[in-house]
């Protein structure tokens, strides 16, 4: 990072996997992830919404399980990246957002997305060739709820009462249309960890789409751009290869049914596309130093999926990430002292 620049906050992304059928063990596994990225300084704690899991995470209900965390943590900040805004009430779900807010001294993080999920939308009764337009519905809805405005009825507010949220709603996007529209809804930029569909480096692909958000941009405040990455430090590429690679090659395979990867991939060249990051802490922070899109990012989110290792590998992982891989790249951890609704400084 260049020394002009303001510090990027770091983050971790958990999709709540595990391999054990048992999903409460899984659930707990998740919660001290949260509690070790607490005290190692990670700014931002993230999860993912999964109906259905299909290898992609078990957790249907990021609300209930944040308020868990909240509880367990004192100021690492708390976020979904992403909850599925069109299968949920968006007036319930300010409810539900405020109220961990309020419980977590104004540490949440609202990233939200239409999802790509056909099964999920037939289960909610909704009409997925409708996704976008829903997601745009909803959330108008919802960031009029979470700005302590009337919704539904004359005179009904959510309670508790917001805090503030104006730079605290996330979009995550697939493409420079739906990160110009973001900009244009005032949301702050989600990038995904691979660009689905794009036989280019995933950074190559998805660096317009953050310069057609700053473009678009035309609000006062800063925007803040979160960039979603596999990330996998161990002492040496092999050993990140025997945690990582056999998971991130099966998902490749799986994501081949849909189009999403061409078929046939060996694991290399699924690891390519998934941008995975891998190998001791040294060759990780020299690949970031060619990322096309890291320059441009406020908020690093580190992720492990679709590799699912094992809970003893993701906190060493975690570990590694804190004290050699962020460091490097410009990143330290916020005072002790600095309040936990701080965003990013300037």
């Amino acid at each position: 990072m260049t020394s002009g620049k303001p510090r990027f906050r770091l983050g971790f992304l958990t999709h709540v996997q595990g391999r054990d059928a048992d999903l409460s063990r899984t659930y707990r596994n998740a919660r001290e992830l949260f509690v070790a990225a607490d005290e190692l300084g990670f700014d931002v704690g993230w999860v993912a919404q999964h109906h259905v899991p299909g290898g992609g995470g078990g957790l249907s209900s990021p609300w209930t399980f944040l308020a868990h965390v909240a509880a367990r943590t004192s100021r690492i900040r708390l976020g979904t990246a992403i909850t599925v805004l069109p299968l949920e009430d968006p007036v319930r779900l300010a409810e539900d957002v405020a109220t961990v807010d309020t419980l977590s001294g104004g540490r949440v993080e609202l990233g939200v997305g239409s999802g790509s999920s056909d099964l999920e939308y037939a289960a909610f009764g909704r009409d997925a060739t409708r996704r976008r337009e829903l997601t745009s519905e909803n959330l108008d809805v919802l960031s009029r709820a979470l700005r302590g405005e009337e919704v539904g009825t004359v005179g009904f507010r959510v309670q508790p009462a917001p805090g503030d949220f104006g730079d605290r709603i996330w979009q995550g996007v697939f493409s420079a249309h739906g990160a110009a529209h973001a900009a244009s809804r005032g949301s702050n930029l989600l990038l995904n960890r691979a660009a689905y569909g794009h036989d280019a480096p995933t950074d190559e692909v998805q660096r317009p789409w953050v310069e057609a958000f700053l473009s678009a941009w035309d609000r006062p405040r800063r925007p803040r751009i979160g960039l979603s990455r596999l990330v996998f430090p161990a002492k040496d590429r092999r050993t990140a290869l025997a945690h990582i690679g056999d998971d991130v090659h099966r998902a490749a395979l799986r994501m081949a049914t849909s189009g999403a990867f061409p078929e046939g991939l060996d694991r290399d060249e699924a690891l390519r596309r998934f941008h995975a990051f891998h190998g001791a802490p040294e060759e990780i922070v020299a690949a970031f130093k060619r990322e096309q899109v890291l320059p441009l990012a406020t908020d690093l989110i580190t992720q492990f999926n679709p590799a699912v290792p094992d809970h003893d590998a993701t906190i060493r992982a975690l570990e590694l990430i804190a004290t050699e891989v962020a460091p490097a790249l410009g990143w330290s951890p916020a005072p002790r002292d600095e309040p936990v609704n701080a965003g990013v400084r300037t």
